[in-house]
């Protein structure tokens, strides 16, 4: 039998018992001479008919009553209007007028709540409602869908063992949270019928009753899960585009990757033989040898060095936040780079802040960042008689030092203001040969650092870039 059946047969039977409850106290305040306000029965048929009749009905069954108690005191004292009698009377129709009344308030108020509820069915946000003891009392239709459990089955389980919830910290903190500020909003993970896990973004409001105290938590729950899946695939993408970005980087640097790894390879051989020549003398010159072997030991160290920077830069690998020296970072660049500035006739002004602090950060994705922001000067430092002056400077910003300042100043041909928020949006260049990527990954590492990017037109002419990281707080106050 469906709910609708089994709803219409109970009004049928309520309907029943109303009438037969009705017609019995008719008959017992008409036919027998107690002297009580029997009429005042007639309640229970009014409250009875509220349960299957409309606002109109519950009226209708409420003067049907006052006429059968009018019908009623009449038979029954037809020949002795006592005052007792008339006392009974008058307070009998004041209760049917009174139960009617508020029955139907009740009505009205239920109908509101049911509209309310009805209004937080249509929404695709999962919401139930919990008390101070976390069992369940309203599960949404929201609910139903995301978990799987229908409010029948939700409705009186106790909440976490429901869903199996999992939270990003400890569950006293975030109660002491949510009874302080009223509020609460985290991401947590849950568990469907099915078994399956979800992410969720949980937004949780607290109810107080008129002394303050905790009365009923509402959970406005929404699936984050394959929200979370696509910003993990971004991520990955993101990755893999700032590593291809990263060997095209090292392909245009080639001939000064080739330079610097030639001349401590060049250098171990000169001061090999070097070091023959002394000890196939008749009379080998033992300390001469020895510092030509030193001589080799630091040309390997330094090849091995370069070599080492250069594998850093072309594997693929996860982010890797440590505490660096940003200085340290550009002076690595620059090494890379030496042979590129030359070539290109660029003037280098170094002003590094030696007391800076360290920052957190990725040594390799910093690494990208820079010499993508100096061979970017550098190409635009192209016209012909035209200064190349490029400035490269670290500070520290604020009074109390808390982000590390990069700067990138360049004489090139520079861009126009109104361009300067387009810099760094994907495939957008200025270059007739660039495709546009390289600050746009520039700055979405810049920002996994939780830093900022940005970029102006230089007075003098050319550009400038400014990157800002804050300082390793932890490590600082160590």
């Amino acid at each position: 039998m469906t709910a609708d059946a089994q709803g219409s047969t109970a009004s049928v039977g309520k309907a029943a018992v109303a009438v037969l409850l009705g017609a019995a106290i008719f008959i017992v305040d008409t036919l027998t001479p107690l002297d009580y306000a029997i009429a005042v029965l007639y309640v229970l048929v009014v409250l009875l008919s509220a349960d299957f009749l409309e606002e109109r009905g519950i009226w209708s069954v409420a003067f049907i009553c006052i006429g059968l108690t009018v019908v009623g005191f009449l038979v029954g004292h037809v020949e002795n209007f006592t005052t007792g009698a008339v006392v009974r009377f008058a307070i009998s129709l004041c209760a049917i007028m009174v139960a009617a009344f508020l029955e139907l308030s009740n009505k009205s108020a239920n109908g509101r709540l049911a509209s309310q509820a009805a209004l937080l069915d249509l929404t695709h946000d999962a919401i139930f409602v919990r008390d101070p003891a976390n069992i369940i009392t309203y599960w949404n239709r929201g609910a139903e869908q995301l978990y799987g459990w229908t409010a029948g089955d939700a409705v009186g389980r106790h909440a976490n063992d429901l869903l199996k919830t999992r939270f990003p910290a400890d569950l006293a903190r975030i109660n002491a949270c949510l009874i302080e500020s009223g509020r609460w909003e985290g991401e947590v993970t849950q568990t469907k019928r099915d078994g399956s896990d979800v992410t969720i973004q949980s937004r949780w409001s607290l109810q107080r009753d008129r002394h303050g105290k905790a009365r009923a938590t509402m959970e406005t729950n929404s699936d984050v899960t394959q929200h979370r899946a696509a910003e993990q695939n971004l991520r990955k993408a993101q990755a893999e585009l700032a590593h291809v970005t990263r060997v095209t980087t090292l392909g245009e640097l080639a001939a000064s990757i080739a330079h610097e790894t030639s001349q401590p390879l060049a250098a171990i051989v000169s001061n090999g033989e070097a070091g023959m020549r002394w000890l196939n003398r008749e009379a080998p010159n033992v300390d001469a040898a020895k510092a030509s072997l030193e001589k080799m030991v630091g040309s390997a160290r330094r090849a091995h060095e370069v070599i080492a920077r250069l594998r850093a830069l072309a594997r693929r690998s996860d982010a890797e936040l440590l505490p660096i020296s940003l200085n340290e970072v550009i002076e690595e660049c620059l090494a890379l780079i030496h042979r590129e500035m030359e070539d290109r006739r660029i003037e280098l002004e170094l002003s590094m802040d030696p007391s800076l602090p360290t920052i957190l950060g990725d040594r390799v994705q910093l690494q990208q960042v820079i010499i993508n922001l100096v061979m970017n000067a550098m190409q635009a430092m192209t016209r012909p008689g035209a200064p190349r002056l490029l400035r490269i400077t670290t500070g520290a910003e604020s009074a109390d030092a808390d982000m590390a300042v990069l700067q990138v100043i360049d004489t090139g041909t520079g861009f126009a203001p109104e361009v300067a928020d387009k810099l760094f949006t994907a495939f957008q260049t200025t270059k007739t040969d660039g495709m546009g990527m390289g600050l746009s990954i520039s700055r979405s590492i810049v920002e996994a650092h939780s830093g900022q990017i940005s970029a102006s037109p230089n007075p003098r002419g050319g550009a400038i870039f400014v990157v800002r990281l804050p300082v390793d707080r932890k490590r600082g106050e160590a």
